[in-house]
């Protein structure tokens, strides 16, 4: 038995929105933004990546749950939790090696390699796989992250990052990692029917 898609959903979306604010790919993605100066191409872009990049790691995660006993899921799961909750509280930061170089390719194609790229290993990527592990469910949780790092990473690219100046980033990343926290905890007390 899996649990609620729309909660499958919701959760996944407020814990990667949380997540992605002050991420090195919201920082790419505001550097791609400044860089180019065309945001709907580099929109396009960081949708088609995280799409890719949040199906995989929700397929890795599903497939984990299918293959790992499932107390033993239940405490990897929470301790994933815990350890994403330790991490969302390191600032990131991106520097000018992190940049895509000017290219022939367009816009669009070095968006969606370069955000692939630096989403790979990144805490909302591992979280997607958490999450998948978590609720059983793919699509929804899939969706979820996706919104996600749309509703962080579209403003940010259409405003240059305005906003993400005046944000308390330190805040946040607190209440990204007790929310993390949370998760963990509700894996041990209120496992899902694994």
């Amino acid at each position: 038995m899996v649990g609620n898609p729309l909660e499958a959903f919701l959760v996944s979306a407020g814990v990667v929105a949380l997540g992605e604010i002050g991420d090195k790919t919201q920082l790419l993605a505001m550097l791609l933004a400044a860089r180019f100066r065309k945001p709907w191409p580099v929109i396009l872009g960081i949708l088609a990546a995280t799409l890719v990049n949040h199906t995989l790691a929700g397929y890795v995660g599903t497939v984990l749950r299918s293959v790992v006993p499932a107390d033993w899921l239940q405490w990897a799961i929470a301790l994933s939790f815990f350890a994403v909750a330790v991490w969302a509280l390191k600032p990131d930061a991106i520097g000018d090696d992190d940049a895509p170089a000017t290219t022939s390719h367009g816009v669009f194609v070095v968006t969606a390699v370069a955000f692939f790229l630096a989403e790979m290993g990144d805490k909302t990527q591992v979280a997607t796989a958490i999450l998948a592990s978590r609720f059983g469910m793919l699509a929804p949780v899939v969706a979820g992250t996706t919104l996600g790092m749309l509703i962080v990473d579209v403003p940010t690219v259409l405003f240059g990052g305005l906003a993400a100046k005046r944000l308390p980033l330190r805040a946040i990343r607190i209440a990204a990692a007790l929310m993390f926290a949370v998760l963990g905890v509700a894996a041990l007390v209120a496992p899902a029917a694994y």
